[in-house]
């Protein structure tokens, strides 16, 4: 005889009603019973046979299932998951009650007489188990009698799933595996781990619908899929936890993963990533805990991993009729290290060129070798912006976008050593300049204003000439402004692409020097400068640069400026 099967509404919990109710039963000739007393059948259900249901334990609250099977040497396999904390549950049997009396009438029996058989009687234990594995009960001969599964947890309120069948050769709704059930690493990279998996003969012998899903985190294994939905769900489980004192059908179907009546058009299957279970909720996923599926595939590589960091690797064999998984053993293992980074060793006072590579990063060291009350670090980004930390001694002091020239000035300490750490910009290589002194009075690198434009007067503009302007500094230093014809389509991208403010004016063609003079103002607010360019070409466009030259000899240019002289005069 099998378990119980029945429709949906026979499926909800039995107390529900005040009015009798038949207890399912595959024949209910065989075996009747009514149920009328909600004391002692409130918060347990009937286990229906060949289906998952999931459920609800609050802490140190027992829950009770019930099932009948109804003849003798019946095969009988029980399967119980435990979600997001371990269970203590307890599979008994009791001898079915007596069918009614004398006369045969095949009336059922007074139900007062049916609960005393039942509740007088403490059962048979044929099982019992108490930890967190999916575990089982599996006999080839049961006795018939009314079979009760006992559930506790003890730790904190939990799900939990039950699978009961009495026919477990031909339904196999679990996903056999390989006999060989381990993840394979084949391959280990800094950011990336390939894994490898013997298919499941459920998929490679039945041809039933197999997908893997593969969960990725950095705490430990997951022992069931359903561990892996409570702690990604907003609600730590498939399902709403129900208020106390209120049961609830097993089959509340819009709760783990399928739709309802009320929403059969909105897709709930539990196996994509973005599917939300339960109510909806403000909260999101943990983000150290990312679950994939990759469909038939048994080789996958994870991506986007962290270096030298250790990954939990699980491997979910999915039937997607049934929405059934089964674990493969999970693995775990170790990313490798970042290539150790070559660290330049900075001299007081010597101008250091670096190249960057785009998102890449460059170590520096700077230690003085004598006492020092003030370290200055001078960094000139030729390009686009980068970033600078400076720690003494382990200590982070300094942490700046760098854009042009900058000059950073830190307190000194007695025997210190300083890490300075550049990281380049996402947007391509990076190059700069930087000089770190204990010497205040040693600066390399000239003092730029803070706009470094160069502006042109178009009122101004001849067929022949062109007049600009540029600000200084307070300080004394020399300027050179150089030209270059450029076709009339030279664009504004041409020009950002040649912004290399590291290149010097030794770089350029003596034709294209107009003049260098010295200047600077004591007063920032007049700190100004103008220059007439003569001997142009009517109607041409030209390519102005501005460039600054400190006391050591080192440049830097200010942003080009493109102009056109007048065709007609």
């Amino acid at each position: 005889m099998l378990l119980l099967r029945c429709p949906l509404l026979l499926l909800l919990l039995l107390p529900l009603s005040s009015r009798p109710q038949k207890f399912p039963t595959r024949d209910e000739e065989l075996f009747q019973m009514q149920i009328r007393d909600k004391a002692f059948f409130h918060d347990s259900s009937v286990i229906p046979d060949g289906a998952e249901i999931s459920s609800y334990l609050f802490r140190d609250t027992p829950k009770r299932y019930f099932f009948v099977v109804e003849e003798d040497n019946t095969p009988l396999a029980v399967t119980v998951t435990p979600c997001d904390a371990p269970l203590e549950w307890k599979l008994s049997v009791q001898e079915l009650p007596e069918e009614a009396s004398g006369e045969g009438s095949g009336e059922p029996e007074p139900l007062e007489q049916q609960k005393q058989q039942i509740t007088n009687e403490e059962g048979t234990e044929l099982f019992s188990y108490k930890g967190n594995d999916v575990e089982y009960f599996v006999s080839s001969s049961s006795p018939s009698g009314l079979y009760q599964l006992d559930l506790l947890s003890t730790e904190k309120d939990t799900h939990f799933k039950v699978y009961a069948t009495t026919t477990p050769e031909s339904d196999q709704p679990y996903p056999e595996l390989p006999y060989d059930p381990r993840i394979d690493v084949t391959s280990l990279g800094r950011t990336t781990v390939t894994l490898a998996w013997k298919p499941s003969p459920t998929a490679s012998l039945l041809k039933q619908p197999i997908q893997y899903c593969i969960v990725i985190n950095k705490e430990h294994n997951f022992k069931s899929l359903c561990a892996v939905e409570a702690k990604l769900s907003s609600d730590d489980a498939f399902m709403m936890a129900p208020k106390p004192g209120l049961d609830f059908s097993p089959f509340d179907f819009a709760h783990f993963g399928f739709p309802s009546d009320n929403n059969s058009g909105k897709e709930r299957g539990f196996l994509k990533s973005s599917s939300k279970f339960g109510r909806q909720t403000s909260s999101k996923p943990r983000v150290d805990l990312h679950k994939v599926c990759v469909g038939n595939k048994n080789v996958f590589t994870v991506s986007d991993l962290k270096p030298d960091t250790q990954y939990y690797f699980d491997m979910f064999a999915v039937n997607t009729n049934t929405n059934m998984s089964t674990a493969y053993v999970g693995t775990f293992a170790r990313t490798k290290e970042e290539a150790k980074q070559k660290t330049v060793e900075l001299k007081d006072g010597k101008v250091t060129d670096v190249f960057i590579k785009r998102k890449g990063a460059k170590f520096l060291r700077f230690a003085p070798v004598s006492s020092h009350q003030k370290v200055t670090f001078s960094v000139h980004s030729c390009l686009d912006a980068v970033q600078i930390q400076v720690r003494r001694d382990g200590k982070l002091l300094l942490s700046q976008n760098v854009e042009g020239v900058r000059q950073f000035q830190l307190r000194g300490k007695a025997k210190a050593k300083y890490l300075i750490r550049l990281k380049g910009s996402k947007k391509g290589a990076s190059m700069l300049k930087i000089l770190a002194t204990t010497r205040p009075n040693k600066q390399s690198f000239p003092s730029l204003p803070e706009d470094t434009r160069i502006k042109a007067f178009d009122k101004l503009r001849t067929c022949s000439s062109v007049t600009v302007a540029w600000l200084g500094t307070q300080e004394r230093n020399k300027f050179c402004i150089y030209k270059r014809e450029v076709d009339d389509n030279y664009s504004e991208e041409q020009k950002k692409r040649e912004q290399n403010q590291c290149l010097g004016p030794d770089t350029r063609k003596k034709s294209e020097k107009v003049l260098c003079k010295y200047f600077h103002s004591q007063n920032i607010q007049k700190a100004v400068t103008t220059e007439t360019i003569r001997g142009l070409q009517p109607g041409k466009s030209y390519l102005l640069d501005v460039y600054v030259i400190g006391h050591g000899g080192h440049s830097v240019k200010y942003q080009s400026k493109l102009v056109k002289t007048r065709k007609f005069c």
